[in-house]
This record gives C-alpha cells, structure tokens and sequence, in this order.
C-alpha cells in the first residue's frame, strides 16, 4: 500500500503522545514498508522525500547534533570493528557525524538524496555525492563499512554494496523515539537472516553492528 509522502512533513516536529512515538505514526509505517516491502520505495517517493529535505535543509544544521553521537560513538568504539577501509555514511545530511566517521575510515563518501542538504555541509570529512539508498553510486562488494543513522534500510543495498567481511552500522540517536526507526530485531529480519550482530545503548541512542554470516 503507497502512503503518501504528506505524512513525512517536518520530521523535526514529529507528533508525540504520552512522551514516545507512536507505533502507529505514518514516518513509522513508511520506514517499515521500504525495508519490507519490495514496492515500498518508488521514483516518485524518492522525489518526494528528496523535496521533503530539500526545504528543511536549512535550518537541519542547527538541530543539537552534539547530545545525539553518543551511540555514533560508542558503536565504533564497542561494536567490534575495525578501522581503516572504505566507508560509506547513507543520509549524511549535513555531515554531523561526516568528519567523526572520516576519521575512521582510509576513504569516506557521504551520500544523500537531497541535494541542498549537502551544499550546506559544514564537515571537511569525506565526499560528498548526491545518491538514492536503494541504488547506491558504489561498486558491489566495495564498501568495508556502512554507516545507517537515523535513515531507511534498503536491505538489498547493504547486502550488494558491503565486502564480504563488511558491517553495517544501525545506528537511532532516540532510541525507539526516533522517528525514522526500526528496531534491531526488525534490521535482522529485514537483512534476511544472512547477518548476525550486536547491539547496545549509549545516552539516548541505540547501535547495531551486523556481518554476514
């Protein structure tokens, strides 16, 4: 079922009841279709959503970026994974974490659909490339280690862009309150049962770490 990407408006003044984000809120249901549903992400919902932050993108970089990459942080720390490689950051926005996750990787590219977020970049770590998450500007097996915060999963694009030791990094800087969210046990099943990770919670946030099997 197609969900009108109305529902995605101002994701920065999300509708909160009794203190958490409903289940039922339509950015949940969106979020849940595109990493389940083999027609949950079309030309137009890309558009749609590449407008969505074309407009919010000036204002995005004044968010409070530093009390949210705490769990960013603490998944390169405690998830077990190496430095050095190619990295890839899908929904780097502005680039809060761009230059932190730099400094991680030999080489980083930043990628995100909208391009107005990314002209006002204020990180000099990695480079920047506009791209669509479910078909990402990276040859298959080229990227040693995939960085998802706070975006949408395209499973089949994890699976075909990582290395065969690869991970990706699943990161909800809210924890269950963050709007775009799927919890780690929905990033197992999403993945198909071909990885296996970890998980933990740091501040407000949590963290996934997955290899394949």
């Amino acid at each position: 079922m197609e969900i009108d990407v109305k529902f995605l408006q101002r994701l920065d003044n999300v509708e909160v009841k009794d203190g958490s984000v409903n289940s039922d809120h339509p950015m949940r249901k969106v979020t849940y279709q595109v990493a389940f549903e083999p027609t949950g992400w079309s030309k137009e919902r890309a558009e749609k959503v590449a407008g969505l932050f074309d407009e919010m993108a000036e204002t995005w970089k004044d968010k409070d970026f530093d009390s949210r990459v705490l769990p960013v942080l603490d998944a390169i720390e405690r998830g077990g994974i190496e430095r050095g490689g190619t990295g890839l950051e899908l929904g780097c926005g502005t680039g809060a974490y761009s230059e932190l996750l730099s400094t991680h990787f030999d080489s980083l590219l930043c990628v995100d659909i909208s391009f107005e977020m990314l002209v006002r970049s204020t990180s000099t770590g990695g480079f920047r490339v506009r791209g669509d998450g479910s078909n990402l500007p990276v040859p298959t097996g080229s990227v040693s280690g995939l960085f998802c915060v706070n975006t949408l999963l395209f499973p089949l694009e994890v699976d075909r862009v990582l290395s065969g030791d690869g991970y990706l990094v699943w990161v909800s800087t809210s924890g269950n309150q963050t709007p775009i969210y799927l919890s780690p046990a929905d990033v197992y099943a999403a993945l198909g049962g071909k990885f296996v990770g970890v998980s933990s919670e740091a501040g407000q946030g949590t963290w996934s770490v997955f290899r394949r099997r």
